[in-house]
């Protein structure tokens, strides 16, 4: 069983999370920010992940602190899910259509966090600050230990954008969990 709960409390944000690499894409998700609901339920469903969040944050302030906590904690469930990330494919890139815009994403499970983020998300997106899907894959990508390189081919409508990368990463999540062998994808033997 490839699952992890992750339970993260401050004085910004009170995150409980748990997420099951195996699932069949079952999501629950309430972190106080409709946009970024959206962006996990798509994950979810994508990526086949099942995923629950429940996050208070203090959005009075703004968005900020619940978007980025909540990318702290997926990646410390994807990192403890994966264990020793013995027999996955380790490395996946995806190219994905969004109505007029496109998203190449491509990632290495490989234990070294490093963001590479080409896109340029300037404005508002309802209420949500596009700006934040970046900070969101930025804490995703520390703490799952995560290569992330994210582009977009083609722009156009913000909220296009956001969900094209974001479906573009759960495709690429699902490709690089699968198991593909019983060794640990690494010529140093390690991840």
């Amino acid at each position: 069983m490839r699952t992890a709960e992750i339970v993260r409390k401050t004085r910004e944000t009170d995150i409980r999370l748990s997420l099951d690499l195996d699932g069949t894409g079952k999501n629950s998700v309430d972190t106080g920010v409709g946009f970024l609901n959206h962006m996990l339920e798509l994950f979810a469903v994508h990526s086949g992940a099942d995923l629950q969040v429940k996050c208070v944050g203090d959005t009075e302030v703004d968005y900020h602190h619940s978007v980025e906590d909540v990318g702290i904690c997926l990646g410390e469930a994807f990192c403890k899910a994966l264990g020793d990330k013995r027999g996955i494919a380790r490395f996946a890139d995806r190219v994905i259509p969004m109505d007029e815009c496109a998203a190449q994403v491509a990632l290495d499970i490989s234990g070294r966090p490093y963001l590479s983020f080409c896109c340029k998300l300037e404005g508002k997106i309802g209420t949500f600050d596009a700006e934040l899907v970046e900070e969101f894959f930025r804490a995703f990508s520390s703490h799952a230990g995560v290569n992330l390189y994210m582009s977009l081919l083609r722009g156009g409508n913000l909220h296009h954008e956001a969900e094209a990368l974001f479906k573009a990463f759960a495709k690429c999540v699902q490709d690089a969990v699968k198991i593909s062998s019983d060794k640990i994808p690494s010529s140093k033997g390690v991840l």
